[in-house]
């Protein structure tokens, strides 16, 4: 047996060298956070762990687990609800629901979405899980199983509690998930008015009423002691920036900083396509199978977000043991890129087999076993003690 590291040299990218990311930025708000969509690369980050009481921008995780239950089946659009007295008591933003009817669930989440109605999250609670207690316990579920790491939820509205928290972080990697998992619903949160009972209200994010280009969503905040906030999301030109801030001390100051930091990430960051998805990015050679190599590729496209001023400091390095042995499914993990430049956090992305390669027939193993014998590991080489091998651009 014998080792041999394999290479794979990446297409050089004229970058120039990276200042630190977004240290040219200052904003008023308490915290905030921009995001890069696809990437997840944190463009812009101001006290981005550290938890917060949201208001009702913690309705994104309301509405999250309503769209699960919606996926699997658990639950309908056309059903309807029965609105209880607690609902119909319920103070703050409302949807103005009537105590002792029932309401269809489509519009109850556009009273939740466009009206941030806290009676029309409290109906939907009561009629998924019994209570709102029960609901926000599946929501704390939910929570730690998405990875939001400084999130905590008392209530289902936002209401002011002490254990009502969340950080800009959570907030952007809950927004990211709404957009990426459930885009059949996330244009509700581009409806700029939705009536109910005949009152017309108008969706409070002042992004989308101001008509800043590429913003369809998301939600607002307010409380006494969360201040003004927003969570907001954008897309120009391929690229969707995801932003939240909190904090402020008006609603126009949640409009202006909001809208600043939107500007300041589609001016200043761009999206560097590596590689689309299903593309070849190396061949991997294979121990004993029907192919003597597999393909190995992203299963999403490989791309880094970048400062559109850099030229330079990218290095993109291409790691997997070699060879494989079969079988070897389509979409198996086998080897990863990893990109690192001046000022940047290090970005892992993982490499998988972009077919299924049978285990070869007894023949077809001989033949392999008696070229690597006779060539010295021509076609199909020997299992190596998985080497990582390992290239760069630089």
């Amino acid at each position: 047996m014998t080792r041999r590291p394999l290479a794979f040299l990446l297409a050089l990218l004229a970058l120039v060298p990276l200042p630190t990311l977004a240290q040219d930025f200052v904003t008023a708000a308490r915290a905030a956070i921009l995001m890069d969509y696809r990437t997840g690369r944190v463009l812009f980050a101001k006290d981005p762990d550290e938890p917060l009481p949201p208001a009702s921008m913690s309705k994104l995780m309301t509405a999250r687990v309503i769209f699960e239950d919606l996926a699997k089946g658990d639950l309908a659009l056309d059903q309807e609800l029965p609105v209880s007295e607690k609902a119909w008591r319920m103070g703050g933003s409302r949807m103005f629901l009537d105590v002792n009817t029932r309401v269809k669930v489509a519009d109850l989440l556009r009273g939740v979405i466009v009206q941030s109605g806290n009676d029309a999250c409290i109906v939907l609670a009561e009629g998924l899980a019994g209570s709102e207690a029960a609901f926000a316990e599946r929501m704390n579920v939910r929570a730690k199983e998405l990875g939001l790491q400084n999130s905590h939820f008392a209530n289902v509205t936002g209401w002011p509690d002490p254990g009502q928290l969340m950080s800009v972080r959570d907030l952007a990697l809950l927004a990211r998930s709404i957009i990426r998992d459930f885009p059949e619903h996330y244009e509700l949160y581009s409806e700029r008015e939705f009536e109910y009972n005949g009152i017309k209200q108008y969706n409070r994010n002042p992004l989308l009423r101001a008509g800043v280009p590429g913003v369809d969503g998301m939600k607002t905040g307010y409380t006494d002691d969360a201040g003004y906030g927003l969570v907001a999301s954008a897309e120009r030109g391929g690229q969707r920036l995801v932003m939240v801030i909190t904090g402020l001390d008006s609603p126009k100051a949640r409009g202006v900083e909001g809208q600043k930091l939107l500007e300041y990430g589609f001016r200043t960051f761009k999206e560097y396509r590596l590689f689309e998805p299903g593309k070849p990015v190396a061949e991997v050679p294979v121990w004993l199978g029907e192919r003597a190599t597999v393909p190995l590729v992203g299963e999403d496209p490989i791309s880094v977000t970048l400062p559109r001023a850099a030229r330079d400091g990218l290095k993109a390095t291409v790691a997997f043991e070699a060879p494989v042995p079969a079988p070897i499914g389509a979409g198996q993990r086998l080897g990863r890129i990893l990109v690192t430049a001046p000022g940047m956090e290090d970005m892992e992305i993982p490499l998988v087999a972009g077919e299924a390669v049978p285990r070869a027939g007894i023949v077809g193993r001989m033949t392999s076993a008696l070229s690597y014998l006779v060539w010295g590991g021509g076609g199909n080489i020997a299992p190596a003690g998985a080497e990582p091998a390992t290239a760069s651009a630089r």
